[in-house]
């Protein structure tokens, strides 16, 4: 029989995956031997429960990391991610979101519920181009659907192509929080006073987080949104 030809391309492929995955579990046995020692106590208290303080929904963005940003330990977050940050309204998309957001509120009493865009998002890139961005992943373009609301206020700015991802970045954290009020569970939290919420957009390359005022509709720096709950917290 003829020699088959070889692909180097499939190799190096193969190749890369190797290293990638190796680099994975040489991450799991650093933490197996050297960050769960000086941690076990604290592990050893979550081995059987959690009583996470905040459901946090964020992107699936690689660059986005909720407990670095927010320096928080192993049971503190109870966090879903997906593309865009996006929770779709109640009885639109029942599915992982709703659940998770469901038993976050119900079966764990989170406090707070965070919806956490962050700048440069490849989803608001793909809700800014339209279709055809999407044309070759039907399931991505029809979650999407969850934030056309957000690409049409914007639409209406006249913004000039540099400013349009940014605008939508923050356009479907607003939409996303109006939607999370419409899940029963939500709802009826937040109007016992039990259950507050809140919209962030991280900017990755400045590692800061920006928060939403629902007042007025505007984000607010850290500083002012920290000083804000101080004064609300001593009054």
């Amino acid at each position: 029989m003829p020699e088959q030809p070889h692909s180097h391309e499939h190799d190096d492929h193969s190749d890369s995956c190797g290293c990638d995955l190796l680099h994975l579990l040489n991450g799991v046995d650093e933490f197996t031997h050297r960050v769960f020692p000086g941690n076990k106590e604290l592990f050893h208290s979550l081995a059987h429960s959690q009583a996470p303080h905040t459901l946090f929904i964020t992107c699936a963005d690689s660059r986005v990391s909720p407990d670095m940003v927010t320096q928080t330990r192993p049971g503190e977050l109870f966090v879903c991610r997906n593309i865009g940050n996006i929770v779709p309204a109640y009885g639109e998309m029942l599915g992982g979101v709703s659940a998770v957001v469901e038993f976050a509120v119900l079966a764990l009493n989170v406090r707070q519920i965070v919806v956490c865009g962050h700048t440069d998002c490849g989803a608001m890139k793909g809700l800014a181009a339209g279709g055809a961005a999407t044309a070759n992943m039907p399931t991505v373009h029809a979650w999407l659907r969850n934030a056309e609301a957000a690409r049409s206020v914007v639409q209406t700015r006249g913004l000039d192509e540099n400013q349009i991802v940014q605008a939508l970045v923050e356009e479907n954290v607003r939409l996303q929080l109006t939607h999370l009020r419409t899940h029963p569970a939500v709802a009826a939290r937040v109007a016992q006073g039990q259950l507050a919420l809140q919209g962030w957009v991280y900017d990755i390359g400045q590692g800061k987080v920006s928060v939403l005022d629902e007042a007025n509709g505007q984000f607010l720096t850290l500083a002012e949104a920290r000083a804000r709950l101080s004064k609300q917290a001593a009054g």
